[in-house]
């Protein structure tokens, strides 16, 4: 090797050291994506995961230079179905276009809405603990109607519509109203059905009287059932996959004044000490019991 060739190598190496390891020609980058809470509106000042929420961090994550995959860290409950699909749609649409493959590593759980997200992988891993599953419609109201009876208050309602007061908490239930709904989570059902075949297609070994009844399993029978491909967490599964020397960076949502215009609190915002925290305290209850209602159902 010539001095001048020595020269261009250390020149190149003393260079490297200022770009961004990521950035380097060679590295194998994976940037990762948190996908955690309850998914939808839970109160109108505090929402979930929407796809508002999370489009931007998605798309900064598979327009990284040097990416060979997209790690998607899922912990769902669940809830909007809506939002549920429009994030599972985003991610497929980023996916298709970028040519990247997406895997999903789920958390603690992975239910409903939230496994409907973690079909967006074309791989799903999960801890043994891990809890998948869900796959149904749940909806559910309260009957005041003898409450306000006893206690002396009257109903008045006015409505143009036949069905408009349909499911009324303070009306007798209408067993017409109740097929109504049914129908409509049956529809909803089938479209969640159709969304997780389409995506696991001959992975899937259980019987359809088995995966699709609602039902959710421990991240070892969900492997046996095809829910997931194995188990396996974030750190160790890139390593094997693509080197000790991956680089993972996780990419979050922007923080500062214009995340706090657009609604997001501040660290210590809504505390009691202050005239806005005691008027959000009712909207921040109603929020925690919401949320803690939807996590509960799965032992959380």
């Amino acid at each position: 090797m010539s001095e001048q060739t020595g020269d261009r190598r250390r020149w190149r190496d003393r260079l490297m050291q200022w770009i961004p390891a990521r950035l380097r020609p060679g590295t194998a980058v994976v940037p990762v994506v948190r996908l955690s809470g309850v998914i939808g509106a839970v109160t109108p000042l505090r929402p979930g995961m929407t796809l508002a929420g999370v489009a931007r961090t998605l798309e900064r994550a598979f327009g990284m230079k040097q990416a060979k995959a997209v790690a998607l860290v899922v912990n769902s409950p669940g809830g909007s179905p809506v939002q549920s699909r429009q994030i599972y749609t985003r991610i497929r649409q980023l996916a298709a276009e970028k040519k990247l493959p997406v895997l999903v590593f789920v958390e603690d759980v992975a239910a409903s809405g939230g496994y409907m997200i973690a079909c967006a992988g074309d791989e799903i891993f999960c801890d043994p603990s891990s809890i998948m599953g869900s796959i149904g419609v749940v909806g559910g109201s309260f009957g005041f109607q003898e409450l306000i009876r006893k206690i002396g208050v009257e109903r008045r309602l006015y409505t143009a519509g036949e069905h408009k007061a349909m499911l009324d908490p303070f009306l007798p239930e209408d067993p017409e109203d109740v097929a109504r709904v049914k129908a409509l989570q049956r529809e909803i059902h089938a479209i969640f059905i159709a969304l997780v075949k389409q995506s696991r297609g001959a992975r899937l070994k259980g019987a359809d009287d088995v995966l699709f009844t609602g039902e959710y399993w421990a991240g070892e029978t969900s492997v046996s059932l095809g829910l997931a491909d194995a188990i396996g967490d974030l750190r160790s599964t890139l390593r094997a996959r693509y080197g000790d020397k991956v680089l993972t960076p996780v990419v979050a949502p922007p923080t500062g004044l214009l995340s706090s215009l657009l609604g997001r609190k501040s660290a210590g915002a809504g505390t009691i000490g202050s005239l806005d925290g005691i008027a959000a305290l009712p909207d921040e209850l109603i929020s925690a019991l919401e949320s803690r209602a939807i996590w509960a159902k799965f032992g959380f």
